[in-house]
C-alpha cells in the first residue's frame, strides 16, 4: 500500500515538473533572450561598428583584384614547386 502511494507521488511530481518545463520552453520561444546594454556601451559599440565599416570600405576602394590574383597565382605556383 505504501509503495503504491510512493509511486503515485513520484508520477505526480514528474507530471508537474514536465508541465513546468513545457511552460518554460514555450515562454523562451515567444520571448527569445536578448542582451540589454546601457546607453554608453551601446553608443561605444555603434561607434566601433561604424569605424570598422569605414575601414573596410576604404580598404575595398584600394583593393586591386588583378594584383591579388597575380599574388595568389604566384603563391600557388610556389606551393606546387615545393611539392
Amino acid at each position: 500500500m505504501a509503495s503504491l502511494g510512493l509511486i503515485i507521488a513520484i508520477v505526480i511530481i514528474l507530471i508537474v515538473v514536465n508541465v513546468i518545463l513545457l511552460l518554460m520552453y514555450l515562454s523562451a520561444r515567444q520571448n527569445p533572450y536578448y542582451v540589454v546594454y546601457d546607453e554608453e556601451t551601446k553608443n561605444a559599440l555603434k561607434r566601433r561598428v561604424t569605424n570598422l565599416k569605414q575601414d573596410l570600405e576604404s580598404e575595398l576602394v584600394d583593393f586591386d583584384v588583378e594584383d591579388w590574383e597575380r599574388t595568389l597565382e604566384e603563391s600557388i605556383d610556389e606551393e606546387v614547386r615545393n611539392l
